[in-house]
């Protein structure tokens, strides 16, 4: 599967297009541990006065620690699978100003998510982060922390093509294994519906129109991040041309 390359050696990954405008309305029930996000006791969907009926700290918080643990839980086994060590990124962590997190000298973008291969983190922006988890719901947390995991994972496998393009829809495809075996293995539990709304949290993270697919921070049509994170959802890291 390659040789694990020095970490510093790349500038961060982000999530791609930016969702500063959210106008999807969806209902994800996407939960750890195969537990219903329908339940009482203000778990998603029991909360009034959101898009989605996701609402609280606590709940955005368990749902970000839930996907960051099947996360960490499914790369151990699969890494173990292939004669690898597994190593857990060193930390997921939230901000909030432009200039408030670097990476390799460079300043972590507002309304995004990155990889930080120099510091080995995931960081998000939390106000963007928690707009989306009302708006489009908690899959799109599996989803986001998913991608940049599959960051994180490149760089431990050693992972590099030619072109950005290339490593954004190979992160979309492993985030989709990562969902889509979590789901079969009953790590995860999707609500009827979920993976509609899936495919469009993925439809508004694609590249604007007229962006040429060979350019450095390309992330791929909307068309093709859908259909490279459905190839690994439906046929799990087959799909993902891991070397």
């Amino acid at each position: 599967m390659g040789k694990r390359m020095e970490t510093g050696s790349r500038r961060m990954w982000t999530l791609g297009g930016l969702l500063t405008v959210l106008v999807v309305t969806l209902a994800c029930g996407l939960s750890p541990n195969g537990e219903s996000d329908g339940d009482p006791g203000g778990a998603p969907g029991s909360s009034a006065g959101s898009e989605d009926g996701t609402m609280t700290a606590a709940e955005f918080e368990r749902d970000v620690e839930g996907a960051v643990e099947v996360a960490e839980q499914y790369w151990r086994q699969r890494l173990a699978e292939a004669g690898q060590r597994f190593e857990a990124i060193r930390r997921v962590v939230a901000y909030q100003r432009d200039g408030e997190l670097a990476c390799a000298g460079e300043s972590v973008p507002r309304n995004n998510a990155v990889y930080c291969p120099a510091g080995d983190f995931i960081a998000y922006d939390v106000n963007w982060a928690v707009t989306a988890f009302r708006r489009i719901g908690d899959a799109f947390l599996f989803y986001l922390l998913g991608h940049e995991y599959a960051h994180g994972v490149q760089v431990r496998l050693g992972i590099r093509y030619e072109f950005t393009i290339q490593q954004e829809l190979q992160a979309d495809c492993m985030a989709g294994a990562y969902i889509g075996d979590s789901v079969k293995a009953g790590s995860l539990a999707l609500a009827d519906g979920d993976l509609d709304e899936l495919r469009n949290g993925l439809l508004a993270v694609g590249d604007a129109p007229g962006q040429p697919w060979f350019a450095e921070g390309a992330h791929g049509t909307a068309e093709q991040r859908t259909a490279s994170f459905f190839a690994g959802y439906e046929r799990s890291l087959a799909a993902c041309e891991l070397k």
